[in-house]
């Protein structure tokens, strides 16, 4: 494919990915990303700022959708129900590829400064969950412990969802999660 052909991001992407895949994160270089893609290095910084990118690079569209989905609940939502619409968008987003969402996940979880890039990233969305809910109207500290809960649900039904390969449905799992977690403390339960 020559270096004029459409989706040049999504080139790069599709070859950094595989690279990332065959020869590990850190062994690949831009240099090889590029090669791979039929495209030059400055072509690459065009679109990523650096290689770690790729895989994070949907953050402020995944943000967007969760502060829109909290916004979009009903009016009648508690603030876990809002946060857990927020959390089950972005589930709805992640299960569209599920082969690329394994796959980002094995790159991310073998190096350790990607998952404290990962940890950084679900931080943020939390914080922007917490953002809606008040904006809503959800004092604190009830907009950030939902906030904050949703995300860890998240996180939860995630790791089961990429260690079952046969498992495409990873919003059934977010969803029976959240239904266990308002069986954790009784209603009466002391606080």
């Amino acid at each position: 494919m020559g270096r004029w052909e459409p989706d040049a991001r999504g080139r790069l992407a599709k070859a950094a990915m595989a690279l990332y895949a065959e020869q590990g994160f850190e062994r690949t270089t831009v240099a090889e990303i590029a090669a791979r893609a039929g495209l030059t290095e400055r072509t690459f910084f065009r679109h990523f700022a650096d290689k770690r990118e790729v895989l994070f690079s949907g953050m402020d569209m995944m943000r967007d959708l969760l502060v829109r989905a909290v916004a979009d609940a009903p009016a009648s939502a508690t603030a876990m129900d809002a946060a857990g619409a927020a959390l089950a968008a972005a589930s709805s987003v992640i299960q569209e590829n599920p082969e690329r969402a394994r796959l980002r996940d094995a790159i991310v979880s073998g190096n350790a400064e990607l998952r404290e890039r990962e940890l950084i990233k679900l931080a943020a969305f939390a914080t922007a969950v917490a953002g809606a809910l008040r904006d809503r109207g959800v004092p604190e500290p009830a907009a950030s412990l939902a906030a904050e809960t949703a995300v860890a649900v998240f996180k939860v039904a995630f790791a089961r969802w990429v260690s079952d390969p046969g498992q495409r449905d990873l919003l059934g799992i977010f969803r029976d999660l959240m239904g266990e977690l308002r069986g954790v403390l009784p209603d009466d339960a002391p606080v």
